[in-house]
């Protein structure tokens, strides 16, 4: 009833589509090729994180948007490069966000994606004590969050985040899942940031 009276808007055009119409995705660019950060195997993103991306990706991250997190996990899911990873995982936000919001949307992203790729998710990080990255300086982004593994893995993991900028989050995590016996670790964000001096 409710998306027939308020259906979804297109964030490109504000034309009624879910999540995005097809004209405003061709808008999409591909994420800006990047080294994988430290302790990450492969790492692949979707989309640059600019215009529509952008939307979309807020969208999952402050509204929890079905059709977006749907649609992103749908364009995440073919990137990833074989072997496919035994175990699906993602790299927590802060409590306090989580409080705020009352889901985790990197979680809500990994659960789709790990149903796209037959793969068992699972929750494997605990993030400790701090600022979430979002809204922080470049400089303060680099030193990450800090993570810790809820016991031993053992398997080669697939970490899943909506964005990454600097890549301290998926180097943290990555350090984590390795510590516990992560035999590989593979990273797959809906977004990515193009670096400083490119557009």
């Amino acid at each position: 009833m409710i998306a027939v009276l308020l259906p979804l808007a297109c964030p490109g055009c504000g034309r009624p589509a879910a999540p995005v119409c097809p004209r405003c995705a061709t808008t999409l660019r591909p994420a800006p090729s990047t080294p994988a950060p430290d302790g990450v195997d492969v790492w692949a993103a979707a989309f640059a994180y600019e215009g529509v991306a952008r939307e979309l990706v807020a969208r999952v991250k402050y509204r929890r948007a079905h059709a977006a997190t749907a649609w992103l996990a749908d364009a995440m899911a073919p990137l990833l490069p074989p072997p496919v990873p035994d175990v699906v995982t993602w790299a927590p936000t802060s409590v306090e966000r989580r409080r705020e919001r009352g889901f985790d949307h990197a979680e809500l992203l990994a659960r789709r994606v790990a149903r796209r790729i037959r793969r068992p998710v699972r929750r494997l990080l605990v993030r400790g004590p701090g600022p979430a990255q979002t809204g922080l300086p470049v400089r303060e982004r680099r030193t990450g969050p800090r993570f810790s593994a809820r016991g031993l893995v053992g398997a080669s993991v697939l970490v899943v985040d909506d964005v990454a900028t600097t890549g301290a989050t998926l180097a943290a995590a990555a350090d984590a899942l390795r510590a516990a016996g992560a035999s590989r670790v593979v990273a797959l964000t809906a977004a990515r940031t193009p670096p400083p001096g490119r557009s």
